[in-house]
Order: C-alpha cells, then sequence, then structure tokens
C-alpha cells in the first residue's frame, strides 16, 4: 500500500489493549539469549524490530520458538557459542547497539549492517568505550557509523569505560546489557548529562529480572558486579508500549474537545516500568482529564478544555519522553496557542531527523513551525488544511499523523506499512475506536 487515506473524524471512545513495549521486548529477548535456562515471554511484541533481533539470534546459535501464544528462549548461559556470522538488523536501533556490545565481548568475528539509515544513525561512542575495553572493532564505511565488522581481540575485563550520554542512552544500555559476560566488576562512567533516563530504567530493571543487580552512582557512574550472571527467571510478562499508548491517550483528550471519548488503554498504568507513561502528565498540563490504575490509563479533555474547545498550550521539556514527545507536536495543533517542546536533540538521530520531519510535515496542515538544534515550536493554524503526510520510514510519524483527523480533515499517509516497526495492527485498531 502506497497510501492510506484517513477520512475525518468525528469522535473516539472506547478501549485499546496495547501491543508489548519494543524497548521491554528486545531487551528481553537478548537476555534470555545469554541467560542459563530457558525463559518463557509473554506477550512479546510482533513487529519488524522483534523479528530482527530473534532472526539474528537464531543465526547466533540460540533456540527462539512460539509454544501456543508464549516464545520461548533457550539461552547460551554466557557468551554465544556461533563466533562467526553476517547479521542484518534493518533499523532497529535496539537490536543494533546491544548486540554490537555483546558481541564484541564474545570473541568472535562478526559483520553488522542494516538499512541505509541505520547507516546514518551514530555509534560511534559505543564504539570508543568497547574499545576502551579492548574490542576490535572496524568501521566497513564511514566512521563513527555501521556498517561493522567485529574481530576476536582480548578484553580487558573489570577496566573502568567511559561512554558519552547525551547522544542516545542507548549506548549506555547496551554496556550494561553486556558487560556481564565479562564476569568482572566493571564501571561505566557517564560522560556529559544522561538523555532519555527512563530508558536506562528499563535496562536496569530487566537486567534484575535476569538476576543482575547493577549498582549506581545517581545517573554518574554504574557498576556491574562482579562474577555477574544471567539467570532466567522461568517466565516474563512484557507490558504494554508506552509510547504507543500515547497516540490513543492523545485522540481521548482532543476528541473529547468536541464531546467524544473517553479513550482507556490497557496494559500500561500506575505500575509500568516505561517512562513514557509520563506523556499522561504532559496531556493533563494540557488540559486532559487522566484517570490511572495499576494496567490502565483513560483520557478525555478535562472540563476547562471542553468549555474553551481547545488543549492549552504549553512550554515543556521533553527530554525524558522523546518518543512519546512526538505526540505533543502534533496535539499542538489543537492547543490555544504556540506550544514549545525543549531538549529533543535526540530526535535528530532517530529513524529520521524527527525535528526537521515534523516540523515540515505539520506545515503541511496549516501550522507555523519553528525549529532548533534541540527545540520545535508549534503554533496552530485558524483551521486545518488537508494534507498528504511523509512519514520518513518512520513508524512515530505515521501514528502521530494520524490524530490530525480529529480536526476535521481527511489525512494521507503515505507509506503506512512503515508502522509495522513497532504496531503492525495500528491503523486497523485506530479504526475501532473512530467514529
Amino acid at each position: 500500500m502506497q497510501f492510506l487515506d484517513l477520512a475525518p473524524i468525528r469522535s473516539v471512545a472506547g478501549t485499546v489493549k496495547l501491543p508489548g513495549s519494543k524497548s521491554i521486548s528486545n531487551r528481553v529477548l537478548l537476555l534470555a539469549a545469554l541467560a542459563s535456562g530457558e525463559t518463557r515471554l509473554h506477550e512479546l511484541l510482533d513487529s519488524d524490530d522483534t523479528r530482527v533481533m530473534q532472526d539474528a539470534l537464531r543465526t547466533l546459535g540460540i533456540a527462539v520458538k512460539q509454544d501456543g501464544a508464549a516464545t520461548v528462549v533457550t539461552g547460551a548461559g554466557g557468551a554465544f557459542k556461533v563466533k562467526s556470522a553476517e547479521l542484518f538488523l534493518g533499523n532497529a536501533g535496539t537490536a543494533f547497539r546491544p548486540l554490537t556490545a555483546a558481541l564484541a565481548l564474545c570473541g568472535g568475528e562478526y559483520r553488522l549492517s542494516g538499512v541505509a539509515r541505520m547507516h546514518e544513525r551514530p555509534i560511534g561512542d559505543l564504539v570508543d568505550a568497547l574499545r576502551g575495553l579492548g574490542a576490535s572493532i572496524d568501521y566497513l564505511g564511514k566512521a563513527g557509523y555501521p556498517p561493522l565488522h567485529l574481530k576476536p581481540a582480548p578484553i580487558n575485563a573489570g577496566a573502568k569505560v567511559s561512554v558519552r550520554g547525551d547522544v542516545s542512552s542507548q549506548f549506555l544500555s547496551a554496556l550494561l546489557l553486556a558487560l556481564p559476560l565479562t564476569g568482572r566488576e566493571t564501571t561505566i562512567v557517564v560522560e556529559g548529562d544522561l538523555i532519555s533516563k527512563p530508558y536506562v530504567e528499563i535496562t536496569l530493571g530487566t537486567l534484575r529480572r535476569f538476576g543482575i543487580e547493577v549498582a549506581r552512582d545517581d545517573w554518574a557512574s554504574f557498576t556491574v558486579p562482579d562474577g555477574a550472571r544471567y539467570m532466567s527467571p522461568g517466565e516474563i510478562w512484557v507490558e504494554g508500549d508506552a509510547s504507543s499508548a500515547s497516540y490513543f491517550l492523545a485522540a481521548g483528550a482532543i476528541s473529547g474537545l468536541s464531546g467524544g471519548g473517553p479513550v482507556r488503554v490497557e496494559g500500561v498504568g500506575r505500575a509500568s516500568v516505561q517512562g513514557d507513561v509520563r506523556f499522561a502528565e504532559a496531556l493533563e498540563h494540557m488540559g486532559a482529564r487522566i484517570a490511572m490504575g495499576d494496567n490502565w490509563i483513560e483520557a478525555t479533555a478535562g472540563e476547562k478544555a471542553k468549555l474553551a474547545g481547545k488543549l492549552k498550550a504549553l512550554d515543556a521539556d521533553f527530554n525524558h519522553i522523546p518518543d512519546a514527545a512526538m505526540t505533543v507536536a502534533v496535539a499542538a495543533l489543537f492547543a490555544d496557542g504556540p506550544c514549545t517542546l525543549r531538549n529533543i536533540g535526540s530526535w535528530r538521530v532517530k529513524e529520521t531527523d524527527r525535528i526537521a520531519a515534523m516540523a515540515t510535515e505539520l506545515r503541511k496542515l496549516g501550522a507555523t513551525v519553528e525549529e532548533g538544534k534541540d527545540w520545535l515550536r508549534v503554533t496552530p493554524p485558524a483551521a486545518l488544511r488537508p494534507a498528504a503526510i511523509d512519514t520518513y520510514d518512520d513508524h512515530r510519524m505515521a501514528m502521530c499523523f494520524s490524530l490530525a483527523a480529529l480536526g476535521g480533515v481527511t489525512v494521507r499517509i503515505n507509506d503506512p506499512q512503515c508502522v509495522n516497526k513497532t504496531f503492525p495492527e495500528y491503523f486497523e485498531v485506530l479504526g475501532r475506536i473512530a467514529r
């Protein structure tokens, strides 16, 4: 399908069961593969990114099979036994970065590549950190970017290692996930301000479930203990994807302005380990009424917003929820004034340059948009214009901009299949709650 035309949506209401979290799914797949024993994974996300990870693990000699609704992984009990492989990892950062770190410590020869955009996403800070431990890694193209060639090399187990934290938290997460392979106490020192801290929290929590407790000095350093071993917890239930929840919660708030809503998402809530549940706080600041349980969140418009017929504009730092913040940028089309999103520089190195892409597509709908190195300001138009939205092979662009149809205009989403990366059924699910 080259495009999907979304007719104007009069209102939305209902309940959505979320797919599993991509961030959690790929972390538990990797740790299950490195652990001793068999791990049954329930509610694992089925998407392009998780299939990429599973295919890579199978190539590396790991048994990954389906048993009914569960995915069963039989771990290697440490380093991968396959010592030579070529892996194609698409545009899955949550597979490419952790596998780079793990394979660099496995004593084999591996070539890692992806799609063209992955070869434009920086990985130099992670490579520098791994080289600091003695790993042998060559760039097969432009220095600092994939594809990579990893070769056997003696690892300086127990050495202190530094990694930058201001480009992508995935570099730190990759090191944390892989360093138990050395079996020695290792301290990671974070250089600069660490971004996307909630994603590191997910990493630490996942390691804990596999028997590894990482000590930390606030966000400045992290110490993997001596003698750490990955131990299977036996079974893991993957919670719903909090980033995906943002689209439906925003739809509930926007639709509530004209009497629609509420929309409830199931799979995340007060007990969630994902930082993106804090998107609900941003919606509250914009005038939404939020209700929350341990495993669900519900959104509609608050009374003041209903009376105004607009959400409330906001000016906020979104470093802690960069993925969900994209939904705020589109929700800004329904605000009563300019909305400013700050500290979102990590958008520049995601599946596309999301600051530039968001600015371009919001302007098509009639918004006035200003952009800086790490910020975006969106001034809504008096009325939205119909538009054909380019998605840049970025799943979140497609899902975010579907919300514009709530503004009474037809929205064409080009290349809608890009949602297969994390939420293949997204448009069908949206259709089930739309009127």
